[in-house]
């Protein structure tokens, strides 16, 4: 991570602040992940020696976990596990033991199956013959990269963090040796040959059953947290671009209710718990014991103790801790004034109704974790800060498009004066919930801007001649691809065969790719073509649609898409 020398010099305050084994601890795990975001990993060992075991739980769940692809499901990332190890190590061998015994043992065991093989060494003698060498999966990588430790044979899957994982593992035996045998114990489980395939059955391996189960465990602590899973995300919007708006009223959706059920049962559970003084059966680590409350969260800066008070103004200085809190959507000077709309009908919403404007900032938490779940915006994951942008951006273009028939009739007749921008009703948030506000608006994009752009593309390509073969083959590659996917309904997945276009136009190439996507947006170029200003604009700059006005400029750059490639195309059919 390339940092400035403000981010340098706001770190190097934050280690020299007076206190800091205080204020660590009660940071809480989101906040002291944003921090190690912010900063790096390996910049922050001496931040990490000073957590917790259960904040360092809590923050493995959400560094640990990482998607092979944008809105994939989150698989153990084994490469992450080994920088930790070597990170924590630097504060001593004693040090990272004393972390790793203290956090979930099934964790810790499934990570460092991903790096060794451990095997008995009393049982190795009698699996070999004389003069025969170990089996191929029961063997090293060859470079002496294998130790004994305390009667085990330890052997390395990996080497990117095997200097670590050896000294952890000796730490662990001496200081505890009880973690040690149980780590050692569910590693030499884990470390068994693969069965041969017999085709009567198609079995998880250990390895792959334990990942499986520590990932449905991890997925239901989140929930109750309040995070949607990458699966649910992607089913939820899924749905959310087939609403037909041509229904009689908006439709419910099964994965909100049971999310927002769930996390009503959790907080159920933890209220009747605190009610009784309990822990609610939590655990510290595996082991069986309850554990801590959790730590008390960093109080604002005026009401801070003065030993933390400095750590509090550094993290707010460089954007980790928030300011104090502040109405959501309150106009702002930075904020585009397109999301006046949305803007506009929360602050009426706060007005009238406190609870329905609390309602409504819960849907819009949801949604921002639906969004960084489960979708990609030009192939990479959204940012949390991005996504909540984008959330209230799709949300104004749904009440800009929220259908007429779906007013209730007393709506309809109701006296209260009408917002001029959305033609609804001022109390319309006050009634309605944004979870469907933002269908429509996801439905609109889907259908208005991707599959409108793809259909349009591929018309243009039907009568679009280059002179040279190669690139024609491609173009008409394209095509190919392009309708196929088209008709599946996700054209987004032709996305990289639309390379070829930058042959014939750059601009045009990175415009299209912004609107045939999974999230549609538009490229600063397009506004730049409306406004006839600079041409050169950074390929991957764009701005979120929020209004019909965008779409009509979307519509306005297709038509001109003829002549920008040099053919005709023809009507594809509408």
């Amino acid at each position: 991570m390339t940092k400035t020398g403000n981010e340098r010099h706001l770190l190097e305050r934050l280690l020299d602040t007076p206190h800091l084994a205080h204020v660590v601890p009660r940071l809480q795990p989101e906040v002291l992940h944003r921090v190690i975001q912010t900063w790096g990993l390996e910049d922050c060992g001496e931040l990490v020696a000073l957590a917790t075991p259960s904040q360092l739980s809590s923050i493995f769940d959400l560094d640990l976990w990482r998607p092979a692809r944008a809105g994939l499901d989150e698989e153990l990332d084994a490469a992450r596990f080994g920088l930790w190890l070597e990170v924590l190590l630097e504060s001593g061998p004693e040090c990272a033991a004393e972390k790793l015994a203290g956090m979930d043992v099934e964790l810790v065991i499934a990570a460092l199956a991903q790096h060794i093989r451990v095997f008995d060494l009393a049982a190795l003698p009698s699996a070999l013959t004389d003069g025969e060498e170990p089996a191929a999966d029961r063997r090293g990588l060859g470079d002496g990269s294998s130790c004994e430790i305390a009667g085990y044979s330890v052997e390395a899957r990996r080497t990117d963090a095997w200097d670590a994982i050896v000294a952890v593992l000796i730490a662990l035996d001496a200081d505890h040796a009880a973690c040690f045998d149980r780590v050692m114990r569910g590693c030499r489980r884990l470390s068994n040959s693969t069965p041969e395939i017999d085709g009567l059955d198609d079995l998880l391996t250990d390895s792959e059953q334990d990942l499986f189960e520590l990932t449905i465990e991890r997925e239901q602590r989140r929930e109750e947290q309040g995070y949607a899973t990458p699966a649910q995300a992607r089913a939820f919007l899924q749905m959310a671009r087939q609403i037909d708006l041509r229904q009689a009223a908006p439709p419910p959706s099964p994965i909100v209710r049971a999310y927002f059920g769930a996390v009503e049962s959790a907080a159920t559970v933890d209220a009747d718990a605190a009610a009784d003084g309990s822990t609610g059966g939590a655990t510290d680590g595996g082991r069986g014991e309850a554990a801590p409350p959790p730590s008390a969260p960093l109080a604002a800066t005026e009401n801070a103790d003065p030993e933390i008070a400095a750590g509090t103004e550094i993290l707010l200085e460089a954007g980790v801790l928030a300011q104090p809190p502040r109405a959501l959507l309150e106009g702002s000077h930075d904020r585009p004034p397109r999301f006046a709309c949305v803007q506009g009908h929360m602050q009426r919403a706060r007005d009238l109704d406190p609870d329905a404007c609390s309602r409504r900032t819960e849907e819009l938490a949801y949604l921002v974790n639906t969004l960084v779940a489960g979708c990609a915006v030009q192939t990479r994951p959204i940012e949390p800060r991005e996504a909540s942008d984008a959330v209230v951006a799709v949300c104004n273009l749904g009440l800009e498009n929220w259908p007429s028939h779906w007013l209730t009739a007393e709506a309809r007749r109701d006296a209260a004066p009408v917002d001029a921008v959305s033609a609804l009703p001022e109390d319309f948030l006050v009634h309605h919930d944004l979870v469907a506000v933002f269908q429509v608006g996801w439905t609109v994009l889907y259908r208005d801007v991707a599959m409108f752009a793809a259909e349009r593309l591929i018309g243009v390509l039907a009568n679009l001649k280059v002179r040279d073969r190669e690139s024609q083959g491609e173009l008409d590659a394209l095509r190919t691809a392009l309708t196929r996917r088209w008709r599946e309904g996700a054209p987004w997945l032709a996305r990289d065969a639309l390379d070829v276009v930058m042959i014939l136009d750059m601009p045009a190439w990175a415009a299209l790719r912004g609107l045939i996507d999974e999230f549609p947006v538009v490229h600063a170029g397009i506004a730049a073509r409306a406004s006839g200003g600079i041409r050169a604009v950074s390929a991957s700059a764009f701005e979120f649609i929020s209004e019909n006005r965008q779409i009509a400029s979307v519509r306005g750059f297709l038509e001109t898409l003829p002549t920008t490639l040099g053919g005709e195309a023809r009507d594809p059919g509408r």
